[in-house]
């Protein structure tokens, strides 16, 4: 499973989107919650629809993928109801075969030197994607589900990896959602 949530820069969610897009992902499921915030969404046209996760589906990629996305996650200081979103999905997907989960996200930070960071489940998995764009990422937290989902993931066994595009704060960052979509295309095939 590849999750790419809201968060800093909107880089996971936009990722996501480029991942949805450039594999023709079909919609498996959505997910719907009282844990999320209380308004509805209003598109182009006008049309209300209730905030959600989404699952998406595609064997276009280097393997068999399902891509977790959403309009938002729940509030911050709702901590029982990022727990509850991160293992409603984990359950799903491990429903579906998931056998690894990679997280996406941004890190506000721009003067890092880097253009990606990593942390993994293990250390060799985390040392495995490091280069002169990427770092491991080390004595920080992942915030949100980006982080827990992966957190959790390691708590049943499942091993991953979250992906981390630097990003200059909360405003959208295309060019570090592109960062992070490149890299984890190239990641599926070298799983």
């Amino acid at each position: 499973m590849i999750a790419g949530l809201t968060g800093f820069g909107a880089v996971g969610r936009l990722s996501a989107d480029l991942l949805i897009e450039s594999s023709k992902a079909e919609l498996l499921a959505e997910l719907y919650s009282p844990y999320l915030p209380d308004y509805v969404i209003i598109d182009e046209e006008g049309i209300i629809r209730l905030p959600n996760y989404r699952f998406y589906y595609s064997k276009r990629l280097e393997r068999d993928v399902m891509i977790l996305t959403c309009d938002t996650q729940p509030p911050g200081d709702d901590l029982k109801a990022h727990y509850v979103m991160c293992s409603l999905a984990l359950d799903f997907a491990e429903e579906h075969g998931c056998r690894f989960v990679v997280t996406m996200g941004g890190f506000p930070n721009p003067k890092s030197g880097k253009e990606l960071f990593i942390a993994a489940t293990d250390v060799e998995l985390a040392k495995r994607f490091v280069d002169e764009k990427v770092g491991i990422y080390r004595n920080g937290r992942i915030i949100g589900g980006t982080g827990l989902l992966l957190g959790l993931a390691k708590l049943r066994g499942i091993e991953g990896v979250s992906v981390l595009g630097v990003t200059a704060g909360l405003m959208e960052d295309h060019k570090a959602a592109f960062s992070v979509f490149k890299f984890v295309s190239r990641l599926l095939g070298e799983l």
